[in-house]
């Protein structure tokens, strides 16, 4: 039991983990090699897409193509694939090309704040004080963020802050859109599916044939890294740790990807982070952390 809670655990470090390596290297290939991010989008859709509804094929046919004999649930599918999936890779993208792979990584954690505001609205109840808490600190984080520290001056790009925003808008539609299909047909054909359909209608519409960069073993390989193991492997890795571990759990361990983004821009890309920059990433990403502590509190047998 303890050996298949390390491997759960493993599994949600390492996913976030190729997330984060995956978004520094593409801020290397917009601003270094000066690839268009919509090539990027589309193509690591594609590609990955391609594979993903492979794997599943070869794991189980049936299952894979399950969703497809519902009409309505093919079209839901649809919706995801263009609304969710593609939105939230999209905005992600544009985020780090017009800003920085780590603010990028870091707004994209406001996505539980907007969850927690979208569904008090919804349900028209007031959100219990854990809540309020964890709204409270996004906004004071992305605050200290974007200013350094000095609440009169924006200190980080306009565009840079509203696709940081949009990609928390798109992670929050990504995660709340899917949930009926992912229960009824599981994560493989879900992720699968939505990326092939986003990857061959960006692909078309970018006609990412007449944009090819010029070919280097820097850029392919960089551009393989993201394809196959920041988005491909690092999915079927988080998507596997929900077999052996809670998704509580699992979301704490997704801070590794802002985590990561953030080190290795630091080191690799020149990025710097002051003290308000750093308790601003501390607040957002810890309300991730005090979700979970609430929803562990709340079932605490939940991880025995």
């Amino acid at each position: 039991m303890r050996n298949t809670k390390m491997r759960g655990i493993a599994l949600a470090m390492l996913g976030p983990l190729l997330w984060g390596i995956s978004g520094t290297i593409a801020q290397f290939l917009f601003e270094d090699i000066h690839v268009s991010s919509h090539w990027l989008v589309s193509v690591r859709m594609l590609v990955s897409g391609i594979l993903l509804v492979i794997y599943g094929m070869v794991g189980n046919h049936k299952a894979e193509m399950a969703v497809w004999h519902d009409g309505k649930d093919a079209l839901k599918l649809i919706f995801f694939s263009f609304i969710g999936m593609a939105a939230s890779q999209y905005t992600y993208f544009m985020a780090i090309e017009a800003g920085n792979v780590a603010t990028a990584t870091i707004l994209q954690f406001l996505s539980p704040a907007i969850i927690i505001i979208y569904l008090a609205l919804w349900t028209r109840r007031f959100p219990r004080r854990i809540d309020v808490l964890s709204v409270i600190m996004a906004l004071l984080g992305t605050i200290l963020l974007v200013t350094h520290g000095r609440l009169t001056t924006l200190t980080m790009p306009l565009g840079g802050f509203l696709w940081g925003l949009a990609t928390a808008v798109s992670s929050t539609l990504y995660t709340l859109l899917p949930r009926y299909l992912l229960k009824k047909y599981g994560s493989i054909p879900i992720v699968g599916w939505s990326m092939l359909i986003g990857g061959i209608s960006f692909s078309l519409y970018y006609q990412i044939w007449d944009h090819m960069p010029p070919f280097s073993w820097t850029t392919y390989g960089s551009i393989g890294f993201v394809v196959i193991f920041g988005t491909m492997f690092a999915y079927l890795f988080f998507l596997q740790s929900l077999r052996f571990i809670q998704p509580t759990t699992a979301s704490v361990l997704g801070s590794f990807e802002p985590l990561s983004a953030t080190f290795l821009s630091i080191v690799f890309l020149g990025v710097s982070f002051g003290l308000p920059d750093t308790i601003g990433a501390i607040l957002i990403l810890g309300t991730v952390g005090v979700q979970a502590w609430a929803a562990y509190t709340t079932n605490p047998t939940s991880e025995k």
